[in-house]
């Protein structure tokens, strides 16, 4: 008898974890079968709502501890040792190209802009998309040197399908603003010495992690120094710096900003959801590859990705999504934003966040653009 009861209360405890039998396989679109129980379990115990923190300020400083450890940043204060390598004269501003320290390991090349005339400017860190495009990275932003044809080429052609044929940093550059570009690890200058490779993104975080380091951490790193040369500049007003990014660049913003109040505002466009509407069997999240660039590695046990950029308040900040993009379900944009909306009037600053929803796909067009424009000038001017 007590056998048989043995047995009962063991099917009766297996039922309760809700066990699937397995059709043969365990895995569909490379996810697990049971993901949508993987995705129940998140509880995000450190978002400000769950946390046992009352004091938004305390738990701001415990919440941005939390992700600098994730992201394993250490300050770095090595010299930026910046020298100017060619000036091109355009519409209103020079373009410089750099070099310069943008850590402790290696120097990159860089395209600085520079308003022309007499004074202290505001500045904005620009940072490049992804778009499993890895021959071109600060190039997407600002438009090359007329000497280089074949980055040329290729950035003009991407500025037409994805910014509305718009060079962002040209465009800020024009309208008063200091501007730095730099590629990030794995683009452009900084990419694959045997060439492009779309794969190699999973062998490049591979080598990263077991080497106690993580790519999305990396590419924060430095994003962080960009910030920290742009004020380091005699030309620049250190409390009027902002960051500005599309898609990869939209997550480098919004996580920038929670990473460091050298940023005073930011724009991010096209990268805000939860995770509970990019991970499913169709979304594009969950192909891996290109995923690799923004995962910081055990950070969803504590935050998903609004109740990262939650960090940020009250700072000024800007959103935009498209309705029609594909990779950023409408519903999971919508709950991010409300979620967000709810922290900042919490703090008596719901003025200063700003969250724009567009008819449109996946795409920095120029209304956007010039939304982003009125967003900076109405705080860093």
């Amino acid at each position: 008898m007590k056998y048989i009861l043995f047995i009962m209360c063991s099917a009766i405890a297996l039922g309760s974890m809700a066990a699937i039998s397995l059709p043969g396989y365990e895995t569909e679109c490379d996810m697990p079968l049971f993901y949508e129980s993987l995705k129940e379990e998140l509880s995000y115990p450190d978002a400000w709502e769950n946390s046992d923190i009352t004091d938004y300020d305390r738990w701001r400083e415990y919440a941005r501890d939390i992700l600098c450890d994730a992201l394993q940043y250490e300050p770095d204060t090595t010299p930026f040792d910046y020298v100017i390598i060619a000036t091109e004269v355009r519409d209103g501003y020079l373009a410089h190209r750099i070099e310069l320290n943008i850590n402790r390991y290696v120097r990159v090349p860089a395209y600085l802009l520079v308003p022309q005339g007499e004074g202290v400017f505001p500045a904005v860190a620009l940072l490049h998309d992804h778009g499993a495009k890895f021959d071109i990275g600060k190039e997407k932003n600002v438009r090359p040197f007329a000497t280089d044809t074949t980055r040329l080429a290729s950035a003009d052609a991407w500025t037409k399908k994805c910014y509305d044929g718009i060079y962002t940093g040209d465009y800020l550059a024009q309208n008063g603003y200091v501007v730095l570009a730099i590629d990030a690890l794995f683009w452009g200058e900084r990419g694959r010495k045997e060439g492009d490779r779309y794969d190699s993104q999973q062998a490049l975080a591979a080598n990263l992690l077991q080497m106690g380091r993580s790519w999305c951490g990396m590419i924060t790193s430095d994003d962080i120094r960009s910030v920290e040369f742009l004020a380091s500049l005699p030309f620049v007003d250190a409390a009027c710096i902002g960051a500005v990014g599309f898609s990869m660049g939209a997550h480098r913003s919004w996580l920038l900003s929670a990473a460091t109040d050298m940023v005073a505002c930011a724009a991010a466009v096209c990268w805000m959801c939860t995770t509970d509407y990019l991970m499913t069997l169709s979304n594009n999240q969950n192909k891996g590859g290109s995923a690799y660039a923004m995962i910081v590695p055990g950070l969803r046990n504590h935050f998903d990705y609004h109740h990262v950029a939650a960090i940020a308040c009250p700072k000024p900040m800007l959103f935009i999504n498209g309705s029609r993009d594909k990779l950023f379900p409408v519903e999971g944009v919508e709950e991010a934003y409300a979620y967000l909306h709810n922290v900042w009037d919490e703090c008596n600053v719901d003025d200063r966040l700003v969250t724009t929803l567009y008819d449109s796909p996946h795409e920095f067009n120029a209304d956007m653009h010039k939304q982003v424009l009125d967003f900076l000038d109405n705080w860093l001017k």
